[in-house]
C-alpha cells in the first residue's frame, strides 16, 4: 500500500518560518428546534435500549450517537427537509460569526465536516458570509476535479472557502492558502 509523508508542525527543521499553531474551541448553543428534537431522542432513547441487549443494544447506541451529531450541526440534516436556515443551527449562527472576521480580514478557511451532505448547504450560507463562491470536495468529487479544486484554491485570489468532508478532503493535499481550519463536526 502506498503511504504518506507528513510534515509536523513542530519540526522546525522542515517549517521555520511557520507560526505556532493556535487552537481555538467556539462553543455554541443549540436553537429552540435543536434542543427540542435533541430531547426528543435523549428520551426515545432511553425508551429504545430498554428493549435490548448486547451487541444490538451498542448498535442502538451508535445509531442515535449519529443522530445527535446530526441534530447538533443542523436540525434538516436529521429530519431531511432540506431547508438549512441559519436561525435554525447554533453551530450555523456561530460559523457565521467566526467567518465574518475571517472575511474582513481577507484570509481565506478550510471548513472540514464528517457528512458528506452537508457540504452544500455549508457552502451556501458561507457563500451568503463571504459574499463569494466557495469550493467544495467530497467523495464524490471525481479524482481529477481534486486536483483542479485544490490548484483553485491555493491560487493568489482563489475563493475564501474550501467546504471538505473530513474522508475525501484529511488526507494528501497541500492547502496552504489557508490561514484558518474550522472543523464544523469532528470525527469519533
Amino acid at each position: 500500500k502506498p503511504y504518506i509523508l507528513r510534515r509536523l508542525k513542530t519540526d522546525k527543521n522542515v517549517i521555520s518560518d511557520h507560526p505556532e499553531k493556535t487552537e481555538l474551541k467556539a462553543y455554541c448553543s443549540l436553537s429552540k428546534g435543536q434542543a427540542v428534537l435533541y430531547q426528543e431522542s435523549v428520551d426515545s432513547l432511553a425508551r429504545d435500549i430498554k428493549n435490548v441487549a448486547g451487541i444490538k443494544r451498542r448498535g442502538v447506541v451508535l445509531s442515535y450517537l449519529m443522530r445527535f451529531k446530526q441534530i447538533c450541526n443542523h436540525p434538516s440534516q436529521f429530519i431531511k427537509d432540506g431547508v438549512f436556515a441559519s436561525s435554525d443551527s447554533g453551530k450555523f449562527l456561530r460559523l457565521k460569526e467566526i467567518c465574518e472576521i475571517i472575511s474582513e480580514k481577507q484570509e481565506r478557511v478550510l471548513i472540514f465536516t464528517q457528512f458528506k451532505e452537508m457540504t452544500g448547504p455549508l457552502s451556501d450560507f458561507l457563500q451568503s458570509v463571504f459574499g463569494k463562491k466557495g469550493l467544495i470536495l467530497h467523495g464524490e468529487t471525481e479524482v481529477k476535479k481534486r486536483s483542479e479544486l485544490v490548484e483553485a484554491f491555493q491560487k493568489d485570489g482563489g475563493p475564501p472557502y474550501f467546504v471538505l468532508s473530513l474522508k475525501a478532503g484529511g488526507t494528501g493535499f497541500n492547502l496552504t492558502a489557508a490561514s484558518h481550519v474550522i472543523h464544523f463536526d469532528r470525527w469519533w
